[in-house]
């Protein structure tokens, strides 16, 4: 396989990732998010009350990644993290009010970003793109 830039599959995944991030910024500034903060709450508000490590494999990030991010969010009074009862060593998130009203807020950020394609849209299959890139990332994180 050839070195050359334009032959690797890695960097058109990586300038998209990049350039999807910069198409977020705006919509999330308004909500006044990161990209992984917005992460954390989309899972958050599928289900509130998540472990740190069941969010850490949800969203494929370290607790090094995750934690000051996750103390980020809680200074900004949108979650709150508890110790489990059960196991103190267990930390649990969980949704403050704040936190869960912010959705309703969030709720036309997906709509604003389809629009951002708008003019490709036609030319985009979105469905098929995502299908691809979920079958991607579960050959990439395969066992060899």
């Amino acid at each position: 396989m050839s070195l050359a830039l334009d032959d690797q599959l890695c960097f058109p995944l990586y300038a998209a990732a990049r350039a999807m991030q910069q198409r977020y910024r705006p919509l999330l500034d308004a909500l006044d998010l990161t990209y992984p903060q917005y992460l954390v709450m989309l899972v958050l508000w599928e289900e509130d009350g998540l472990s740190v490590s069941a969010i850490g494999d949800r969203l494929r990030l370290d607790s090094g990644t995750l934690t000051p991010l996750l103390k980020r969010l809680e200074a900004g009074g949108r979650v709150q993290r508890r110790r489990s009862q059960a196991d103190g060593r267990v930390v649990t998130l969980h949704l403050t009010p704040a936190g869960r009203s912010l959705q309703a807020q969030a709720a036309a950020v997906p709509g604003q970003l389809l629009a951002c394609l708008a003019p490709q849209k036609g030319e985009l299959d979105l469905p098929a793109l995502k299908r691809c890139l979920d079958q991607l990332l579960l050959t990439l994180e395969a066992p060899r």
